[in-house]
């Protein structure tokens, strides 16, 4: 019996225990760039259920144990359309997102992955976007975002079609080089 009572199914009962801080954190294995599954497109989100919380959450303490920005499904091996970023002021998680609006100048920068320790290139994103997707509920949200925010949404949504940094950098850096 736990303090969340017996009439909570097991999944929900793990959810909230995570939430309280009980629980042992959920990390999944994160796929390197050379796996194939990266290079595939992503399939919408059809089912906003207890197993798409659990995978936003363990998202969430994946890219969190790992120090990234953000985390889409495909880099945990699921091929669904889901992405988590988080770039210090909270978690936002993205279901079936797409981006509707940029503008501003393209800001060449330094960019990594997760799926690509240890590994920088420099890559040109829109100083502005907006993007529109459904939260773990399905409630259709819309999102702008500028600077980092901007550049981790384009990032993160590029996994979503197979597409890594790697492929969109100009140059590559070495490590030494971000100072």
């Amino acid at each position: 019996m736990t303090a969340f009572g017996p009439e909570l199914p097991f999944r929900l009962r793990k959810r909230e225990m995570r939430k309280e801080g009980t629980e042992k954190m959920a990390i999944r294995n994160i796929l390197r760039d050379s796996d194939g599954r990266l290079r595939k497109k992503s399939r919408p989100v059809e089912r906003f259920d207890e197993r798409l919380l659990e995978l936003l959450g363990d998202m969430a303490d994946t890219m969190h144990k790992a120090d990234g920005v953000g985390l889409a499904a495909p880099q945990v091996g699921i091929l669904r359309r889901a992405v988590v970023i988080d770039i210090g002021e909270g978690v936002i998680e993205m279901i079936n997102p797409e981006i509707v609006w940029k503008s501003g100048e393209l800001v060449d920068d330094a960019e990594g992955c997760l799926s690509s320790p240890g590994e920088y290139g420099m890559v040109k994103r829109p100083q502005k976007v907006k993007a529109v997707y459904c939260d773990r509920s399905g409630v259709r949200r819309e999102l702008e975002g500028e600077g980092l925010l901007a550049r981790a949404i384009c990032h993160e949504l590029d996994h979503l079609d197979g597409v890594l940094f790697k492929d969109l950098a100009s140059e590559m850096l070495d490590p030494e080089e971000l100072g």
